[in-house]
């Protein structure tokens, strides 16, 4: 039995959210959850709300026992960029590019 959780357009770049989910891939959600809860980074919060989400699917649509839970994949994939752009000098104006991401979490009772 897998359940799936997605967190669509998150404001956080594909890169930066990568180091922090390489960090629970392949754990206990419990473990996961107090990992990521002393993690001291910007995505922390948003992975770990997106773990618990899967573990809320879990437990409501499969009956899923939340201590036999494992993050089983945890993946992270870019989303749409946002572009603006900032005045600079002489009338000119520079592109910021704010990049967004897609987190995809399975979870499952098997590891």
């Amino acid at each position: 039995m897998e359940v799936s959780a997605i967190l669509r357009n998150v404001g956080i770049s594909p890169q930066k959210a990568r180091l922090i989910i390489n960090e629970v891939r392949g754990l206990a959600v419990a473990k996961a959850i107090q990992k990521l809860a002393f993690v001291n980074k910007k995505g922390a919060p948003l992975v770990k709300k997106i773990i618990e989400s899967a573990i809320a699917n879990a437990e409501h649509n499969e009956g899923a026992d939340i201590d036999e839970l494992w993050v089983k994949r945890i993946f992270v994939n870019e989303a749409p960029t946002l572009k603006r752009y900032a005045a600079r000098a002489k009338g000119r104006g520079a592109r910021i590019i704010k990049r967004r991401s897609h987190i995809h979490v399975v979870v499952s009772e098997t590891k």
